[in-house]
């Protein structure tokens, strides 16, 4: 029996949230003079499973293709200034690892910056795939990315075991979408969420994986 765990980036794996506020507030005043917004509000607004990120960011009803430019640029610089991992995830991934797990990363960012965050952490070697909402046609909640791990693992559905790990709505949905089973990761941007399991901190995913899986 394979076991698979997928995990999500930001707010699961990693906690970039005054990066990227950082980087949008760059770009609110650069383009638009507009004042800065919180760490929490980005986060928020990030988490909302229907929302348009353009408006809420900068009040345009698409994301203009310059602002889009200007915040690549900044972030590719600024997205491994404060970044750190959550507490236990660098163990947690050596342990299932060492349990036989294979593990990819499915993220909504663009692949380029879940590479190099990943990299930065030293945390990249954990997994046989990192890919970004880029890599696909349709992001989460679409299973698409999902699919892409579990067809590179040749997963068999009712012999093997999968989990989609991740802190939002999308996450578990995609899991859903995906046929296999979803973890909310209650320690990252959002504590509250509903998912096939909850996992309030990163050690509960031994037990969930490792032992009941």
């Amino acid at each position: 029996m394979r076991r698979i765990a997928l995990f999500d980036m930001d707010g699961t794996l990693i906690d970039s949230g005054l990066d990227i506020t950082l980087s949008i507030n760059y770009v609110r005043k650069s383009i638009y003079n507009l004042a800065p917004l919180e760490v929490q509000s980005i986060i928020d607004a990030i988490n909302t499973h229907q929302r348009n990120l353009a408006y809420l960011f900068y009040g345009t009803d698409l994301y203009e293709s310059h602002a889009k430019s200007l915040f690549e640029e900044h972030y590719f610089y600024q997205c491994i200034q404060n970044l750190k991992a959550y507490d236990r995830i660098p163990e947690i991934l050596a342990k299932l690892s060492s349990h036989g797990v294979k593990m990819g990363v499915a993220t909504n960012a663009p692949t380029l910056f879940a590479k190099r965050m990943l990299t930065h952490l030293e945390l990249d070697h954990f997994f046989d795939s990192i890919i970004g909402a880029d890599y696909v046609e349709t992001p989460k909640p679409h299973p698409q990315m999902l699919q892409y791990h579990l067809k590179r693992h040749h997963y068999r559905s009712g012999m093997d075991r999968a989990w989609m790990i991740g802190d939002n709505s999308k996450d578990m949905e995609a899991a859903s979408r995906a046929g296999i089973a979803g973890i909310f990761a209650g320690w990252g941007f959002s504590s509250l969420g509903e998912g096939d399991y909850f996992a309030s901190s990163p050690d509960h995913l031994i037990d969930i994986i490792c032992n009941k899986g």
